[in-house]
């Protein structure tokens, strides 16, 4: 967030220190008068620069995206934080490109005045009441309203991506919810009410080729790829022993050409990660399965490389009579 001024009388600025609650972060003029500032105290003060109408923040705060959307959100009545700042806040899945935007992004209903702010994207927009909620002292578009919102900026593989994380189904143990964060339905429904929104038509290519069942987004990417290579359509999450709730797990897979494909990403490196996928693979292939394993350099190479690959292990599949038939001979 850009300096903006420092106030009339520079010659006569007040170096007493801040109080504590408004050294760390930027803050409103309301939260300064809370702790006995005046605005005319704030233009005199050699630590703090304001930045926006109705908002400072100290001299030395390093730029901190949550505190500087919350004290937006906080001045800005009737608008919310959404786009790329709410996807980030909310955690959502972004491509290489904006995983680390600073971008501020606030958005109003029609009704109400355009957002002009230095340093801050605004947004008029419809929107319903369910759209929006409060996270983190601010309120904010839901992750669902946030998909469709980028809907208009991203290429669909990342809008899929993002798609896709929004319907996984979670594992309590390891995240604290049970339930997803939408569905395919309830997704389609809030494409379904703006019809007229511009990025309507990309987001329905989405929704089109979203899937249940993918644990990251390398994994939708891999997918994604196949199919633009012409691989049929792979299952997810698939089991080497179908009923039994132990069993190892591939990230996709071909039951019928028992052939089982793995993304390990980062904490795949880790030792006893290491040891847990070698003993999965191990017993996919005492089974007979064809076990393939792809990475970050693979993801890098969009999968050019690795969709080969599955290609040849599936022919190979189809030439072993030990292997039931379920694809066609020209793939």
């Amino acid at each position: 967030m850009p300096r903006t001024f420092l106030g009339k009388n520079a010659g006569m600025q007040n170096s007493a220190p801040l109080p504590p609650r408004l050294t760390t972060a930027p803050f409103t003029l309301d939260e300064a008068e809370a702790a006995g500032l005046k605005q005319s105290h704030l233009w005199n003060r050699v630590k703090i620069d304001g930045v926006s109408r109705g908002v400072y923040r100290p001299s030395d705060w390093d730029f901190e995206l949550s505190a500087a959307a919350k004290s937006l959100s906080a001045v800005t009545p009737g608008a919310w934080i959404s786009h790329v700042t709410a996807a980030r806040l909310h955690g959502l899945c972004l491509p290489p490109w904006l995983s680390d935007s600073n971008e501020l992004h606030l958005s109003k209903p029609r009704h109400l005045p355009s957002v002009r702010r230095k340093g801050v994207i605004g947004h008029t927009v419809i929107a319903s009441d369910d759209d929006i909620e409060h996270v983190q002292g601010m309120r904010m578009s839901t992750r669902s309203r946030t998909w469709l919102d980028l809907a208009r900026r991203l290429p669909v593989p990342d809008l899929v991506c993002m798609g896709d994380e929004l319907i996984r189904i979670p594992r309590p143990e390891f995240e604290e919810r049970e339930t997803p964060f939408s569905t395919l339905e309830a997704l389609r429904k809030l494409v379904n009410r703006h019809k007229n929104f511009q990025g309507v038509v990309r987001a329905r290519e989405a929704l089109d080729l979203m899937r249940l069942g993918a644990d990251s987004a390398p994994e939708t990417l891999l997918r994604l790829a196949m199919l633009d290579a012409g691989i049929p359509e792979p299952e997810l999450q698939v089991k080497l022993r179908q009923n039994d709730p132990f069993s190892p797990s591939a990230d996709l897979g071909f039951r019928d050409r028992r052939v089982a494909i793995q993304y390990d990403g980062g904490h795949h490196l880790e030792q006893d990660q290491i040891f847990s996928d070698r003993r999965r693979d191990k017993a996919f292939e005492a089974a007979g399965w064809t076990v393939l394993t792809f990475g970050k350099d693979d993801l890098a190479d969009k999968f050019s490389s690795a969709t080969q690959k599955i290609k040849s292990a599936l022919r190979s599949a189809w030439r072993d009579p030990s292997v039931s038939s379920g694809f066609s001979r020209g793939m």
